[in-house]
């Protein structure tokens, strides 16, 4: 499928427009913040409406759009942690509750900053080879397989007060798996949060927190790569409608995860990801996914 490169960096969106973009937002949103790979579909629903690849800098730049989503969401949470860990810090009481988690989360996001640096000039290439079919219908299937038998083992009993330092550690580093297409951030750190005994709302919930940083820092450092690559106008336009949209549906997006793990359970994540690297696997196998 064709790409479009900007000075190295993959800007196949801006060839879509605004109204592909706009539909591959919607996509983008709903993905972005459920555990099913966004990548996965950003590869995947393209290529089935014969559309190019939007590129790997249209999905990095829409972590915005999950922040965005995020914070509003979790807006009661964001504010007191960080009103009560600034009041807490001021007056140096250094074993508060908020100020502690606020740390950890800092310290969790280290592991995906620096192996987020060291892949880069892969990640972002034209036709990097980690955007393959290939790597995203197996990591769909591998993500599906963990995920699984962390609903299995998971005691869910842990509440968020309950965390400890080795806990955000273990979460941070399972978001090193973000990076590679077809994980899904969200995948990742529920898993490991599942795993680590946290009641299913409260791994959500431990899972998004811990990642804010990462998403906030991966999309501005897309922003500024797209800057350096002198985006012009049309192309900002662009991407500022998939932004928009993309928004809208990841606030969805939580709205509904949240429901399901509260009154079901990850299971029906585990089945639709590992149907959905097996149609991957399939497609590519038999030419009509490229």
């Amino acid at each position: 499928m064709a790409t479009d490169c900007t000075q190295g960096l993959d800007t196949g969106f801006v060839a879509l427009g605004y109204a592909k973009v706009a539909f591959l937002g919607v996509i983008q949103g709903i993905t972005e913040l459920l555990p099913i790979s966004s990548t996965a579909h950003m590869r995947v629903v393209p290529a089935l409406l014969g559309w190019r690849d939007p590129g790997s800098a249209f999905s990095a730049a829409m972590q915005l759009a999950a922040l965005a989503a995020v914070v509003s969401y979790f807006w009661a949470d964001v504010r007191r942690l960080a009103g009560e860990s600034v009041a807490a810090a001021v007056r140096r009481q250094w074993d508060d509750d908020a100020l502690r988690l606020v740390v950890w989360i800092a310290l969790a996001t280290v592991p995906i900053v620096l192996a987020g640096a060291f892949l880069s000039p892969v990640l972002n290439q034209c036709g990097s080879p980690l955007r393959g079919l290939a790597v995203v219908g197996w990591a769909c299937i591998a993500m599906a397989v963990l995920l699984g038998l962390a609903e299995i083992a998971a005691r869910h009993r842990k509440t968020l007060a309950e965390a400890s330092f080795l806990d955000a550690m273990i979460v941070g580093v399972a978001q090193v798996g973000a990076l590679i297409p077809g994980v899904s951030r969200s995948g990742s750190t529920l898993t490991a949060a599942l795993g680590l005994g946290f009641k299913r709302g409260e791994a959500a919930r431990f899972s998004f927190l811990l990642g804010l940083p990462a998403i906030a820092l991966a999309g501005l450092k897309e922003l500024w790569e797209l800057h350096k690559a002198h985006l012009d106008a049309h192309g900002w336009s662009v991407l500022a409608v998939g932004l928009v949209v993309a928004s809208i549906s990841a606030f969805v997006a939580i709205w509904g995860l949240m429901r399901i793990l509260e009154r079901f359970s990850a299971w029906p994540f585990v089945v639709y990801r590992g149907l959905l690297g097996a149609v991957i696997l399939a497609g590519a196998g038999a030419g009509w996914l490229r």
